[in-house]
């Protein structure tokens, strides 16, 4: 069966080593910190100007001043620090974090990727994807594999606003993990139950599969 959101973040956690800072972008890559092996030390980054973030709080422990990018109430960790705006994006545009983890609302095979905007519907602004993008060496992008219509996300190219330019490396969907490589997606490995046809019919852009796809583990 596919996996749900926390689903995602969990199979994403295992791409986070040990000694990296990682920044985790608006929506699921949030839920990545609920999930990371405890043997292992990680720093975990937000835009809006923490190092050092933990799970999310139990219902009742919130503190309304400590809160990520999304505005959603955090915890720390020992030794967390704080900063204001052009500190944290000193660290990024520095190439300081080892690890990106975005959001998407579509993704093309040559590693484009739109997350930040839908024509004719209000946002806020860019916030720190374009900067996020620019700057990071390894993205790994968190999404739905289709949208609410049943449309495919992974795509040959994006229709909507461009956040950045062949920059992720992976993407993990509720359906699978896929590589972005020069010909377009190879399939990595599928979620539990999902078989390889229905990846096929769900992925509009280049497919890629090379012997038997492995379940994840997760």
């Amino acid at each position: 069966m596919a996996l749900d959101k926390n689903g995602i973040a969990k199979r994403i956690a295992k791409e986070v080593k040990d000694g990296y800072f990682v920044n985790l972008g608006i929506g699921i890559p949030t839920l990545v910190a609920n999930f990371v092996q405890e043997d292992i030390s990680v720093e975990f980054q937000s835009e809006n100007g923490v190092l050092g973030m933990g799970p999310f709080p139990f219902e009742g422990d919130e503190d309304a001043d400590l809160i990520n990018a999304g505005k959603q109430t955090i915890t720390t960790l020992k030794g967390a620090s704080f900063f204001d705006s052009a500190t944290s994006f000193s660290m990024i545009r520095g190439q300081h974090v080892d690890l990106t983890i975005l959001g998407a609302m579509e993704v093309s095979e040559n590693g484009d990727i739109a997350n930040w905007k839908i024509p004719g519907k209000l946002v806020k602004g860019m916030g720190g994807a374009m900067d996020l993008v620019a700057s990071a060496e390894n993205i790994i992008v968190a999404m739905m594999h289709t949208n609410k219509r049943g449309e495919s996300k992974i795509l040959k190219r994006c229709s909507l606003p461009l956040t950045g330019v062949g920059c992720v490396k992976k993407i993990v969907t509720n359906l699978a993990v896929l590589e972005v490589v020069e010909s377009g997606f190879k399939l990595l490995e599928r979620a539990p139950g999902v078989q390889v046809e229905e990846i096929q019919n769900a992925t509009e852009g280049n497919l890629i599969i090379e012997g038997d796809i492995p379940e994840m583990k997760l």
